[in-house]
C-alpha cells in the first residue's frame, strides 16, 4: 500500500531530576552537598532513508514518546541521558505543524536527521546551590518537560522527470519501457492507483552512463481539480521534477482530439498550483505503432511546432522513438539538475503544543 501522508504524535523524553544529598563518611564531619544532575531527555528525530518509499510504518504506530532522563543521585552522581528516539522516513518527507500547518523541515537526501522535539534538560542538584551562607543546601531543581508535538508528515517523491497524462495515454508502457520498473499495464483507465518510481540509463558521447529517475503518476481527467476521477492528490509528487512530460494517445482506436487532450492535462496541472505552469515540458505522443493515418499525429506535431514546444513520438510497444526521448531528458535534466529545484531550508520551526 503506498502512504504518502500522515499524522503522528511525538513526545520528548522529561529531563531528570537533580538529587538533594549529603556526604556522609567516617571522619569527614563536614562532608557537605553532593547531589547530582538529573540526565537530559531523549530528542525524536526524523532520519530520510532511500530504503523507505513509503510512510505506511507510521500509519499503523502514530504515537511515539521517549523515555525519561535518569534522576540524579549521591555522591554527585549525575542521571543517565535517555535514548534519542530515531524514525525513519522516506527520502522526500516534509514535515509540518499540525495545528498551524507550519513548514518545520524537508528531508532531501538519505541520511539527512531532523530533530522534531527536543528533550527535556535535567535538573541541577544541591551541589550547585552551595555558597559561603548556604553549606548544606536542601534544594535542586526538577528536570523540565520534554517537547511535544502532532505533527503532519507528507512525502513528495523525488524524481527528475515526471509522467503526466489522460489515464490510458500510455504512461506506464513507457515507464516500463524507459526503467526496469514493472508497474501494472492493462487495457482499461485507471491502471496506475498509486505514484511509480523507476531509474532510466543513457549514453553519453563517450560511453559513459547516466541515469535519471522517473515517476509515474495516476492519470487525470478533466476536472481532477475539483476532486473528479483520482482528483490531483498525487500531483504534488511531480513539485520536486525537474521536467513534465505530457504523455499524448495518437492512436487510431481512440476518439478525440490529441490537442484538445494535451489542453485538458495542462490546465489541470496549472490549476493544481501556479508555479507547476512554469515548468519545464516536452509533448510526446504515444501508441505510435497504431497510429494508422497520422491524422492524430501529424495534428500534435503542427501544434507543438507552432508553440515551440519539444515534440517527440513513441510507440513503447515496438520501441520506436525511446532511445531517442531518453537521450533528450537525460541532456536536459544533466544540464539543468541542481538549478531548476533547489532543496528548501531545513531550519525547523517550533510548532504548537497541542
Amino acid at each position: 500500500m503506498f502512504v504518502d501522508q500522515v499524522k503522528i504524535y511525538v513526545k520528548a523524553g522529561d529531563g531528570g531530576d537533580g538529587c538533594v544529598s549529603f556526604r556522609r563518611e567516617k571522619f569527614v564531619p563536614r562532608g557537605g552537598p553532593d547531589g547530582g544532575d538529573g540526565g537530559n531527555g531523549g530528542d525524536v528525530v526524523l532520519e530520510a532513508s532511500h530504503q523507505l518509499s513509503t510512510l505506511i510504518d507510521l500509519r499503523y504506530q502514530q504515537h511515539y514518546k521517549v523515555k525519561q532522563g535518569g534522576h540524579g543521585s549521591g555522591h554527585t552522581s549525575s542521571g543517565k541521558k535517555s535514548p534519542d528516539q530515531v524514525i525513519p522516513v522516506p527520502v522526500g518527507t516534509v514535515v509540518r505543524s499540525f495545528d498551524t500547518g507550519d513548514l518545520i523541515g524537508d528531508l532531501v537526501q538519505s541520511g539527512q536527521r531532523l530533530i522534531v522535539a527536543k528533550g527535556g534538560r535535567g535538573g541541577r542538584g544541591n551541589t550547585h546551590f552551595k555558597t559561603s551562607t548556604r553549606q548544606a543546601p536542601m534544594e535542586s531543581e526538577p528536570g523540565t518537560a520534554g517537547e511535544e508535538f502532532w505533527l503532519t508528515l507528507e512525502l513528495k517523491l523525488l524524481a527528475d522527470v515526471g509522467l503526466v497524462g489522460f489515464p490510458n495515454a500510455g504512461k506506464s508502457s513507457l515507464m516500463a519501457a524507459i526503467t526496469r520498473a514493472h508497474p501494472k499495464v492493462a487495457d482499461y483507465p485507471f491502471t496506475t492507483l498509486s505514484p511509480n518510481l523507476g531509474v532510466a540509463t543513457w549514453q553519453g558521447s563517450k560511453g559513459q552512463a547516466y541515469h535519471f529517475t522517473v515517476a509515474d503518476v495516476p492519470g487525470l481527467i478533466e476536472g481532477a481539480h475539483e476532486g473528479k476521477g483520482l482528483g490531483d492528490r498525487f500531483l504534488k509528487h511531480l513539485e520536486r521534477t525537474a521536467i513534465l512530460l505530457h504523455l499524448v494517445d495518437v492512436s487510431e482506436i481512440i476518439l478525440g482530439d490529441p490537442v484538445h487532450d494535451f489542453e485538458v492535462i495542462r490546465e489541470e496541472i496549472c490549476q493544481y498550483h501556479p508555479k507547476m505552469q512554469e515548468k519545464p515540458f516536452f509533448v510526446t505522443a504515444t501508441k505510435l505503432d497504431i497510429a494508422g493515418d497520422r491524422k492524430k499525429a501529424d495534428r500534435l506535431q503542427q501544434y507543438c511546432s507552432d508553440k515551440d514546444i519539444p515534440y517527440f513520438e513513441v510507440s513503447s510497444a515496438t520501441g520506436q522513438g525511446v532511445k531517442t526521448l531518453i537521450r533528450k531528458l537525460g541532456i536536459f535534466i544533466d544540464e539543468h539538475r541542481g538549478l531548476l529545484n533547489p532543496p528548501l531550508a531545513h531550519q525547523p520551526k517550533a510548532a504548537s503544543t497541542p
